[in-house]
């Protein structure tokens, strides 16, 4: 490869680097992640539904309207590295951020470690800007919804990435939804950081306890093969289905004695997927990584596992948090351009000042188990409408949100003209206030002014 913006996805061989020796390495990996409050970063990640706008398909991996399009084209322009996987372009790169592709196709922007919302949401609207740019001369166009509301699942095209052709295979014998998961549905999330093992249990029992809020307060998914599916987030229920081992609100959590060595000794219960060696990907779904520690991992005998291979496990884990060298919020529907940076405005008010994670864990901290579980369902179902006792779930919304402002002040970031970060919150203050969410509030024009015409949701509502 001749070009300065290319590069294979290669790394050196893993079966020359140092193997894991004991579990107190693990612990140690995730404990690194730790870091004094100065050094706090934000990271927005967000994912979209390509499509061709002459037939409103999702777009293929190859040909003249394709993923690989795109990806060329913002290669070309706009100096994205290129990450190939063979010879197929899966990813770029690019000062920090990343454009990755999920096994559907969805567009995945992987942001840089940013200090404020404020360069978070500049970052959002430059990505989508030049992906714009890119797509709309070839007749591409990109949808922000928790679940493609028209597509069925045999519409979906493949990427050509070997870890999810390992996934599935593997997801029909856990689950019935799991190739939804990969293929039909999009989100948004924010990875934040922890400065100690007890500031990262605090954060994971509140944000962990809070997601249906977030599921709730940004449910988009209302239609499934351009019918209502009687969700306000179908994507949030995709999850309850996907596969038991590594999905859901981890009640271990809420232990006491939580830390880092529990989260440890749940993922050496998670089984694998794959072993990465030599660019390629081998199947190990279902084992254990225990087995690999000792060398008896069946598909690479006598390999042993280096950091590396645990830093991929990690990521193989859906939990609605997920902790590695920081914490992911998982629990939102993609939505639209406005709405992204909602997510991280919300979790970085609640987290990221002492007293308003204080506030945020008052306010979930006499849930039990039971009410946890109750609640996720109720809110991917119902939206603003779902109750927790007697409680409304659009009560303690606003509650949050207020919480979160407090959090967003107190940071005291400004633009050039002198906004805060907390007018970000704005889109989630009106499904909050209204109790209406995004998707009902689609599906009520889809149904009532649109005529249940796809493609004027698409107009209205593509980026």
């Amino acid at each position: 490869m001749n070009n300065k913006n290319e590069t294979a996805n290669k790394e050196p061989n893993r079966a020359d680097l140092p193997p894991i020796e004991s579990k107190a390495e693990m612990i140690a990996y995730l404990e690194a992640g730790a870091k004094p409050k100065e050094e706090w970063v934000i990271g927005t990640e967000h994912e979209k539904f390509g499509f061709c706008w002459d037939d409103l398909s999702p777009l293929p991996y190859a040909g003249e309207c394709s993923v690989r399009a795109v990806l060329e084209g913002l290669a070309n322009q706009f100096g994205w590295e290129r990450v190939f996987e063979g010879d197929n372009i899966i990813a770029l790169k690019q000062a920090g951020a990343s454009i990755t592709l999920e096994p559907g196709g969805q567009f995945e922007l992987s942001g840089a470690p940013l200090k404020s919302l404020i360069q978070t949401c500049n970052e959002v609207n430059q990505h989508l800007e030049q992906v714009r740019s890119i797509a709309e001369p070839m007749g591409i166009g990109y949808l922000g919804m928790g679940f493609t509301p028209n597509w069925s699942r045999a519409e979906m095209p493949q990427m050509p990435k070997g870890r999810y052709t390992i996934m599935r295979r593997y997801m029909p014998k856990v689950g019935s939804l799991g190739l939804d998961m990969m293929h039909r549905t999009a989100t948004v999330q924010v990875n934040l950081d922890f400065g100690s093992e007890s500031d990262m249990v605090k954060k994971f029992r509140t944000s962990l306890a809070l997601q249906p809020i977030a599921t709730a307060l940004f449910a988009n998914s209302p239609l499934t093969e351009g019918k209502p599916n009687g969700w306000c987030s179908y994507r949030g229920h995709i999850w309850t289905d996907t596969d038991p081992d590594r999905t859901g609100l981890l009640d271990f959590v809420f232990e006491d004695g939580f830390g880092f060595e529990r989260y440890v000794d749940y993922m050496l219960d998670v089984p694998m997927y794959f072993v990465y060696r030599d660019g390629d990907y081998m199947d190990a779904a279902g084992l254990s990584f225990k087995d690999f520690m000792a060398g008896k991992l069946e598909p690479a005998p006598g390999q042993l596992p280096s950091l590396k291979d645990w830093e991929d496990h990690l990521s193989t884990a859906f939990p609605e948090v997920r902790l590695k060298t920081f914490l992911e919020m998982r629990g939102a529907d993609s939505g639209s351009w406005n709405t992204i940076c909602a997510l991280p405005a919300l979790w970085v008010g609640l987290l990221y000042d002492d007293a308003c994670l204080e506030a945020a864990w008052d306010v979930a901290k006499d849930w039990d188990r039971e009410q946890r579980h109750h609640l996720r369902e109720d809110a991917a179902r119902f939206g603003m409408q779902a109750k927790i006792g007697r409680h409304k779930l659009q009560d303690i919304a606003k509650e949050v949100i207020a919480i979160a402002r407090e959090g967003l002040n107190k940071r005291a970031m400004l633009d050039k003209s002198g906004n805060n970060e907390s007018g970000f919150l704005q889109p989630i203050v009106e499904v909050a206030n209204s109790g209406v969410t995004m998707a009902e509030r689609k599906l009520a024009e889809f149904e009532g002014e649109m005529g249940r015409d796809m493609r004027a949701l698409y107009e209205k509502y593509a980026y």
